[in-house]
């Protein structure tokens, strides 16, 4: 019989391999690619995840298996998923129907970029948002929509609780400034959301398992992905 009640996942710790055979997929699919691709912050990065080529059922099916796996490792409990517009919309969806095939069923609903004025209205669909919020999106950059998300979920009177990502940059985030022009800050959007907003986070993988990717790899291409990466982490790793 599936759950209905609130997700309290099994805390057993996830498969060791987990990360890297998510890297791995990842590359298969083309999500992560390598070569010169500039970020929002304005940085020359020698690699780009882009979740949005997670783009049909085989591979948005996995992803949501390699989500839901390293949530059960985490032990993270929350009673709804919030997939914020518009990545995290069929993420936190996916994510939903796989938890609930493990027998864990819980509510879920995500936000309109503009709010609708017809019909039932508003920015916000699917279920009410109320109790421990988990938000489900693709990575963390400079947070700005991690903190977007967890103001909405407070608006609504519940409990922004915890975020889970595919992957974590661990690098450091930019703070704008008064006049316009933004700095880097010696901390990572995610370290930002745990240690200001209180909110826990879990990642599938982070920039170190794609070195350690990269360095499993005997091409020599990847090899010189590697070199670059790790400079690019030098520079802005935190």
């Amino acid at each position: 019989m599936v759950d209905s009640g609130p997700a309290r996942l099994n805390a057993a710790s996830a498969p060791p391999s987990l990360a890297q055979e998510f890297v791995a997929f990842a590359v298969e699919c083309g999500v992560l690619r390598f070569g010169e691709f500039t970020t929002k912050a304005g940085r020359q990065s020698p690699y780009f995840f882009n979740a949005g080529l997670f783009d049909d059922g085989a591979k948005l099916g996995r992803l949501a298996q390699f989500y839901a796996q390293r949530l059960l490792g985490s032990g993270i409990e929350f009673d709804m998923i919030f997939g914020p517009a518009y990545k995290g919309i069929p993420l936190g969806a996916a994510v939903a129907i796989e938890l609930a095939r493990l027998g864990k069923n819980v509510p879920f609903a995500y936000n309109r970029k503009e709010a609708k004025d017809h019909g039932e209205g508003g920015s916000l669909v699917g279920a009410p948002l109320k109790g421990r919020v988990l938000i489900v999106d693709d990575v963390m950059s400079a947070g700005t929509a991690a903190r977007e998300s967890i103001a909405l979920i407070k608006a609504a009177g519940a409990t922004p609780h915890a975020v889970a990502i595919a992957l974590d940059r661990q690098e450091m985030a930019t703070e704008k400034q008064p006049d316009g022009t933004t700095r880097d800050v010696p901390y990572s959007a995610v370290q930002y959301v745990r240690s200001h907003e209180g909110l826990q986070v879990c990642a599938i993988a982070e920039l170190s398992d794609l070195l350690g990717y990269l360095g499993a790899q005997t091409d020599s291409a990847m090899g010189e992905h590697l070199a670059r990466v790790q400079a690019y982490r030098e520079r802005y790793g935190v």
